[in-house]
């Protein structure tokens, strides 16, 4: 059996070493038995294994310990795996086919509100990177809105079906990725919080974009995880669990949870500046297995969510971050 490399973690925004627990070993179980419990209860007997990836089965192995600095509340693996571990488990991956198709269609609608967004912000459409293509659905989004938009991505399984639709798709990492043309976007949708290294990626991306190119990026909330773990032994228990389990939060199964304040501290450190936050929920995950009354609970609890994270980002359990490069 492999086994997994771990160090000691700083901090991946400010590199302060002082940091409280929120989550030790046996909490992170307990919170992985619940979502299998939850999952369980809301999916049909019949529903296929594959079917429970990035719903119960995540690419990184649940966290021995999660923390919170001290300083700038980002919340993180500590310890952590080291950076070939991440990034091996993501190329590894071999999904299936009806997987990918699935997230390709379930997610249309949130990936063309996303290029909406993005287009907002940026003006007009333009040329693209997006970091983390995987299925290919936001470059299917981009490309109906007049985008030029390709891909990159570690996993090849998932690189060649989005070939096969007709995408551009690199494979690799996006430290090592080099362009003659520097892109007017970088979209980093999905995995900017399992990058091993958030502040060399950021780095990266500088060197990627032209002169006010914009970086577009969606992660987890950390405080809001944070804050509504601490209600799961009390009285709200049950909604609690249902909001972080609807959002991929219980168990956290993410390396970094960014907030609006450090991840904007992290950009401006690395030559960005921050023009608009965007509070948001998890994308759909129902699909053809989720029973009737489950996909009508994720309905509700995501427009909730989604209506407090138009209030106030910090309060939302994703969120989104557009910044411009400087000049």
């Amino acid at each position: 059996m492999h086994s997994i490399a771990y160090e000691l973690a700083r901090c991946p925004v400010c590199n302060s070493a002082d940091s409280h627990e929120i989550a030790g070993t046996d909490d992170v179980r307990e919170e992985v038995e619940a979502l299998w419990g939850f999952h369980t209860r809301r999916l049909r007997d019949e529903t296929p294994p594959d079917r429970l990836t990035d719903r119960v089965a995540f690419s990184q192995p649940p966290a021995l310990r999660i923390v919170q600095c001290a300083r700038c509340e980002t919340v993180f693996r500590n310890p952590r795996e080291r950076a070939f571990e991440v990034t091996e488990a993501y190329a590894d991956e071999t999904p299936s086919l009806e997987t990918l198709q699935a997230l390709h269609e379930t997610q249309q609608a949130t990936y063309s509100a996303q290029v909406a967004r993005l287009t907002d912000v940026a003006g007009h459409p333009g040329r693209g990177l997006e970091v983390g293509s995987y299925a290919g659905g936001f470059l299917g989004a981009a490309r109906e809105a007049g985008w030029q938009f390709e891909g990159l991505d570690v996993n090849e399984a998932a690189n060649e079906f989005a070939r096969a639709l007709g995408f551009p798709v690199t494979s690799g990492d996006l430290v090592s990725f080099r362009t003659r043309t520097p892109f007017d976007a970088v979209a980093i949708w999905n995995c900017f919080d399992q990058l091993p290294d958030p502040r060399a990626a950021a780095r990266a991306v500088h060197g990627l974009l032209r002169p006010l190119g914009l970086l577009a990026i969606r992660v987890p909330n950390g405080a809001f995880y944070s804050a509504v773990r601490r209600r799961l032994d009390g009285i709200a228990g049950p909604i609690a669990r249902a909001v972080l389990a609807h959002n991929n939060l219980l168990g956290f199964p993410y390396r970094h949870g960014f907030t609006v304040h450090s991840i904007t501290l992290l950009l401006e450190d690395t030559g960005f500046d921050v023009i608009r936050t965007h509070g948001d929920a998890l994308v759909p995950i129902a699909d053809e297995w989720t029973r009737g009354w489950a996909a009508a609970e994720e309905r509700m609890i995501k427009a909730a969510m989604k209506t407090l994270g138009a209030l106030d980002s910090d309060g939302a359990p994703w969120f989104e971050v557009y910044a411009r490069r400087d000049q």
